[in-house]
């Protein structure tokens, strides 16, 4: 590519940012960048032609291409800013060695990727060692939201964050007149939130899922006048992305066919490790996570064909029939829907809290929110309340007891007993339906049968326990006399 020729003789150091990777994602939010007022954005993609094509189809962005590594940190300001969008692994750890050859201390590296967040912590302290500057950013909002505004956490350092806090800024969502962008923490805090985001995603897309299933077996409605029903909970304290677009995709006719596109998709649910990851985390951190895991065992499940073709003569209630008076159920089935995805929503910023506790991140969970609220998956009404909920109480230590969430919790409980109860009873799947109110009743259990687990431990595997009635550690010589000892 002749450089010169394609920036119309470009200066050295024109550009305030740069993107290297530019696929879908990447060009998108290089577009997004070059949009904005005061920004001058130098691209790079392995191959030029995908560098060319960029500039032939935009040549309104104003793009100053590069077609080495050299030439694009030649086209940077200093301190040069350069943000990664290539796939998760090894494609990142070759363009960070690529891009430290060509920078100086001082400069900055984003991974805008989907990384997995000790991998970002790994490469922060690698990087640093340099004396160059390394940001995990989480980017939520899929294609259309690198384009057009997306939520935004980002990692990495103070002085990081001084150059490119408003530059991120300029290109985030913006929501009730507030960017949707926040220095996170520092090293992997960013792309650990944006991995529990996405575990909330899981939860909020299988609950919407299970509600959708209930209807219609339930009532017999058909997917187009489900889709009316979704719309209108959009209307409402559900109000939300994945319901609006819930609503979208149950409308749509396929049109080979006629039929409702919901039916000719095969019922198999793929995923990119995110959901496993939060789930993994939160087992190592000890944080219950179990709407997140059985969303994520949801998709599991659906995507082992020849065990569910093995199991369909294996016996199932007699009279598999929800037999509910309509109108009632449906209203039962949002409110159980709600009360659930407050749970989803409470575990995933346990864990957060937990993660930063571990890492000594000092992450603002309201912030979190707050970002949450527009460009991302995951964006809904109700954000808003868990913003207030920990701008009232910064130290919440369980945001299910925040007054907002206690009375939906109380007002909906008796629905979601009745829908979990009714699922059962007809053989409907509703496992994240289920597990989050199996939460709800435990965490707010005055005593749980973990005495006897705890009794067991200590027959077993001398595990020892504590009693309730005076301090100490205690074992019982179980094959002895059964003696009790202090230990």
């Amino acid at each position: 590519m002749d450089v010169d020729a394609a920036t119309g003789g470009a200066a050295a150091g024109t550009a305030n940012v740069g993107v290297v990777g530019l696929a879908v994602m990447g060009s998108n939010l290089a577009r997004n960048l070059a949009s904005r007022e005061g920004n001058t954005v130098a691209v790079f993609n392995r191959t030029e032609e995908k560098t060319r094509a960029l500039l032939d189809e935009h040549p309104e962005a104003g793009f100053v291409p590069a077609s080495t590594y050299e030439e694009f940190a030649a086209r940077l300001s200093k301190p040069r800013t350069a943000i990664i969008m290539v796939k998760a692994g090894a494609g990142t750890d070759a363009v960070i060695d690529e891009l430290l050859r060509v920078f100086e201390p001082g400069d900055i590296i984003v991974d805008g990727g989907n990384a997995y967040f000790p991998d970002t912590i790994r490469r922060e302290k690698a990087v640093r060692e340099t004396g160059v500057n390394f940001v995990g950013a989480g980017i939520s909002g899929g294609e259309e939201g690198a384009l057009t505004g997306p939520s935004i956490m980002p990692g990495g350092s103070d002085e990081s964050w001084a150059t490119l806090g408003p530059i991120l800024k300029s290109i985030a969502a913006v929501a009730e007149g507030e960017p949707c962008v926040t220095h996170v923490g520092r090293d992997g805090a960013g792309h650990f939130v944006k991995m529990v985001h996405n575990g909330i995603e899981y939860a909020d897309m299988q609950l919407i899922a299970e509600a959708y299933d209930l209807i219609r077996r339930g009532t017999g409605r058909s997917p187009a006048e489900i889709a009316e029903i979704f719309a209108e909970w959009n209307t409402g304290d559900l109000e939300s992305y994945l319901i609006e677009i819930t609503a979208e995709v149950l409308r749509q006719a396929d049109a080979e066919t006629g039929k409702p596109l919901v039916d000719v998709i095969l019922d198999q649910a793929g995923a990119k490790g995110t959901g496993a990851w939060t789930v993994q985390t939160a087992l190592s951190l000890g944080v219950p996570v179990s709407g997140i895991a059985e969303a994520t065992f949801a998709r599991s499940l659906s995507s082992h064909p020849e065990q569910r073709a093995a199991a369909a003569d294996l016996p199932g209630p007699q009279e598999p029939s929800l037999a509910t008076e309509t109108e009632g159920f449906i209203e039962d089935v949002r409110l159980a829907l709600f009360a659930s995805k407050i749970v989803a929503y409470s575990q995933g910023f346990d864990e957060i809290r937990a993660g930063a506790a571990e890492h000594a991140w000092n992450i603002d969970p309201g912030a979190i929110a707050k970002i949450w609220r527009g460009g991302c998956i995951i964006r809904a009404q109700f954000l808003n309340r868990i913003a207030d909920a920990y701008a009232a109480e910064p130290d919440l230590p369980l945001l299910m007891t925040a007054p907002y969430f206690t009375e939906a919790l109380s007002r909906g409980q008796a629905a979601w007993r009745r829908v979990v109860v009714a699922a059962a009873r007809a053989g409907i799947p509703a496992p994240a339906f289920s597990s989050s109110l199996s939460y709800y009743d435990g965490i707010r259990a005055d005593r749980l049968p973990a005495a006897l687990v705890q009794g067991q431990r200590d027959y077993f595997g001398a595990h020892t326990y504590k009693r309730v009635d005076k301090p100490g550690t205690f074992h019982r010589l179980w094959s002895g006399d059964r003696t009790e000892v202090e230990v």
